[in-house]
């Protein structure tokens, strides 16, 4: 039996989810940046060791909301999802394409 591809609507959730795997990456990096915390600290706050903060913070678009909740909840923050119209970047942002996904990059 051949192979069978996902199909193209699958695909297509399977970037979409990549994309917010690497953003959420980029944001939790943007904190320990700000607060001047290595992997490490992380890994210390979490419980875990600095191997499963890696895998974590790889950008993997397997990352699950609860491992999301694990590291907010280690450095005490709040996770907040949206949901909005599809296309819609508001105009203070400008759009890349880096390795075939969009980054969004906002300039106030």
């Amino acid at each position: 039996m051949p192979w069978k591809s996902k199909g193209v609507k699958a695909e297509a959730a399977d970037a979409v989810g990549a994309r917010l795997a690497r953003q959420a990456t980029v944001e939790v990096a943007g904190v320990l940046g700000k607060r001047d915390m290595s992997r490490a600290d992380l890994a210390r706050l979490m419980g875990v060791s600095p191997g499963r903060v890696s895998q974590i913070l790889s950008g993997d678009e397997n990352l699950t909301l609860r491992s999301l909740a694990a590291v907010a909840e280690a450095l005490e923050l709040d996770v907040r999802i949206s949901f909005v119209e599809p296309k819609a970047v508001p105009q203070d942002v400008t759009t890349m394409r880096h390795g075939g996904s969009d980054a969004y990059v906002y300039t106030h």
